[in-house]
Parts: C-alpha cells; structure tokens; sequence
C-alpha cells in the first residue's frame, strides 16, 4: 500500500489556512512554503502538511510524536512520526521519512535524481531534501507500507538506506581534488573508503550515541566539518606553502600595496605575512592554514607540497556541556597509499573502542573527553600519545597510535560518573 492508498476515500483535499507561514515567502530568497504549497495543489496531503505547521508556529508546539519503524536488515534509516492532529489530519497519520546515503561530494547525475524522484512520489510524499544536516538525502512522507515498498524500490535501484540513532551517521564532504586546487586530499575517495568500511556500524546502532565524521580538503571547511562533526577530517600541509613571486608581484601591480595590506597582510590571524616591495613574506612556522590569503591571491598562493591530513576529535553540541570544539588528535598524516587509509581505519576502531567501553548511554564523544580528560582518553586509544606532546605538536609520538602490530591493551581506569562530572556546570 502506498501513500496514495492510505484512506479508501483517498488524500482528503483541504483549503490553505496559513497566515504565518505566509510570511515567510516575502523577501528575495527562495521559499520552501511556497515550493510546497505548488506542490499541494498535486498532492493535497501537503496542503494538511501545511495547515498542521501552521498550528504548530500559532501554538508554539510540536504536534509530531516519534515511533520505531526498522526495514528488515537494518537498526536504522527511517525517522518514523505519527501526527497527534491525526483526526483534523487524517492523510498524515503515518508521516515518515527515509535517510539516503548520498554520493561523496554530493554529484549526481539528472538520471539519477530522476529515478530517485519518481521513487519517492509513487511510495510517498514525493518531498525531498537535499541534504539534511548530517548530509542525508531525506524523503519525507511516507506510510508503514510506504516506506517498506519505498525502500526495495530503492534498493533495486542501487540507493542505500543513511545511518540513524546511536550509529555512525552518514558521512559528508566536500568535491575536495574532483574540482577544488586548494584541496590538500581526495576526501570523496576517503568518504568512499570509510562508509564501505564500516558500513555495518552505519546501517546498525551499536554506538553509545551518535557518531559523525566529516571531510574538508582545506581549511575553508566547506563540508563544515569542524562544528558539524564529531570527527572532522581536515585538510593540511606541512613546510612552507607554495608562493609565486611573480605572480604576487601581478597581483600588486594590479590591486595596489595598501590593498594587499589591507585585505591580506592585516587579515592574517597569526600575523605571519609581511611585504618587502613587492615580494611576500611569510613566516611559516606561524601559519595556521586558514587559508584567507590563498583564497585572495588565488593565483599566487597554494598550499605546501607535502599534504596530507589533521584529524581532530570531540565537536558539536552536546546535551551536557553544550556546544564544544574539537581537540587535534593527529596533526598531520598521509592520506594517499591503501597502508594510510588501513591506518585512518584502525584510528578510529581504537577511539570507538574506548569510548564504547567506557563511555555512558547518550554521551558524545566530545562529552566522554570533557568527563575522563583528553590525557586518559588518549592514553586509553593507544600508547605513547598525551594531551602535552600535542600541545607541541610531537606528531611522530602521536602515529604511535597508529601504528602496526598487535593491538595494546590500553589502561581502563577511567573516572567513575558523578553528578558533579556530569552537570554542566563543572569547572
């Protein structure tokens, strides 16, 4: 049975009662009230969708209840929600949504977007959003039946089903070398190569909590990886960052001194550029690759030749301790030959591991690092590593973790939870 199935009488047409959500359609951005409202014209269980969002802005109030809905084979992927205004709404009594995988890099071709369509419009809603903020393609609108029909008629057609709850989420990056100079790494080859490795632990929960990875190419973040992530994958170089002298030179003749001064050299974090007439000076060991003077002199900046990754731990908003920034793991690794991906993928089994043994139920990683400190929980995912040698950027001591051989037995003596470690108020 799919949506259109749902009542014998079918979806129930209803007049558009939505002065608040009016509101939102003024101004010059696109709206999503007005793509749905054309919609609900062709399907009138959006018109319901609308009038029940529309109570929900008057009234302040969430009338969506969750509820479980597995496919079979999978812990997750469908976020199932039942309307508690089912008696005015009867059409959006069954309300779910199915996660997609999405390619790396977010490229699709117009064949495929088709297919996955007319997929969602026979089965569902025939609402799509493109991506969710873990990344996700996410099609809402579905019944019980729906869904399950939805999602074989998906399968067959080579889509996969996105993670959900306590498990790795669906990971997201940037188009990284397929298109981008300044990327330092492949990150759709790296997306690709860590969902097909642990792509159990994506489709079945098995994590005390969820765990999200992101990949940037650079320091300009566009897969937002840093505050969007529990894992964010980064981009970096080591040594100097390549300078063409002649083309600063251009580029001054063309902009002007004060320009370069006021739009590069001033603009520096680190303060690590200096001009000496028209040559560039930079201070290397003061760079931080935030990658602002590339992206203005484009032409005649690029990062290092020996490039690579820093891996970083412990982001995004938490329950207990709110919003947290990431702690540098690894500062700088290769990321090009099979022995370095081998070498990504036993990093984080090892931080898993920990955090899995140790950790509580509904604690995020950046939380569990704030509650046992970053020494323990780095001594804890492998030998040799503390909090000290990253602060100073000893990276030979920290790819001890990753290094070959046996696994060690890392110490387990990790604070026991307290109120006074679990409230948000600790110091």
């Amino acid at each position: 049975m799919t949506n259109q199935d749902q009542g014998k009488e079918g979806p129930k047409a209803m007049e558009l009662n939505t002065p608040l959500l009016d509101e939102l359609e003024e101004g010059p951005w696109p709206s999503f009230v007005s793509d749905l409202k054309a919609w609900s014209k062709k399907r009138p269980q959006v018109a319901q969708l609308l009038n029940q969002l529309e109570e929900s802005y008057e009234n302040r109030w969430n009338y969506w209840t969750g509820t479980v809905l597995n496919i079979s084979g999978y812990g997750g992927g469908v976020i199932a929600r039942l309307s508690d205004l089912a008696d005015k709404y009867p059409d959006l009594t069954e309300f779910h949504t199915i996660r997609l995988l999405p390619p790396p890099g977010f490229v699709y071709s117009t064949e495929r977007l088709r297919n996955l369509a007319t997929i969602c419009s026979k089965h569902g809603a025939g609402i799509l959003q493109l991506h969710g903020l873990t990344g996700d393609i996410l099609a809402l609108g579905f019944s019980n039946d729906g869904t399950k029909a939805a999602c074989e008629d998906l399968m067959d057609n080579g889509w996969d089903l996105g993670g959900s709850g306590a498990a790795l989420r669906s990971l997201q990056c940037c188009v990284g070398q397929a298109h981008c100079e300044m990327a330092c790494f492949d990150t759709m080859k790296t997306t690709r190569f860590i969902t097909n490795h642990f792509i159990s632990l994506l489709h079945r929960p098995e994590f005390m909590y969820k765990f999200k990875i992101k990949v940037s190419g650079c320091g300009n973040d566009c897969a937002n990886a840093m505050i969007g992530s529990d894992m964010p994958i980064m981009g970096t170089w080591k040594g100097p960052m390549q300078i063409d002298q002649a083309k600063v030179a251009e580029y001054i003749d063309e902009k002007g001194v004060e320009f370069v001064i006021d739009n590069v050299i001033t603009r520096c974090p680190t303060r690590c550029m200096s001009l000496k007439g028209k040559e560039l000076v930079v201070d290397n060991d003061d760079c931080v690759r935030c990658m602002h003077c590339m992206n203005v002199m484009h032409k005649a900046l690029k990062p290092g030749k020996e490039k690579g990754v820093t891996i970083c731990l412990g982001a995004k908003r938490t329950l207990k301790i709110g919003d947290t920034m990431s702690s540098v793991i690894v500062p700088f690794m290769p990321l090009e030959t099979e022995e370095d991906f081998e070498n990504l993928a036993e990093l984080i089994e090892r931080i898993w591991d920990f955090w899995n043994d140790n950790g509580m139920d509904h604690e995020r990683i950046g939380e569990f690092i704030a509650r046992v400190g970053l020494g323990t929980f780095l001594e804890g995912v492998g030998p040799g590593a503390s909090s000290s040698n990253l602060m100073y950027g000893e990276v030979r001591v920290v790819f001890t973790i990753l290094g070959s051989g046996s696994r060690p037995t890392p110490s387990r003596n990790v604070p026991k939870p307290t109120r006074a470690m679990n409230s948000p108020m600790r110091s």
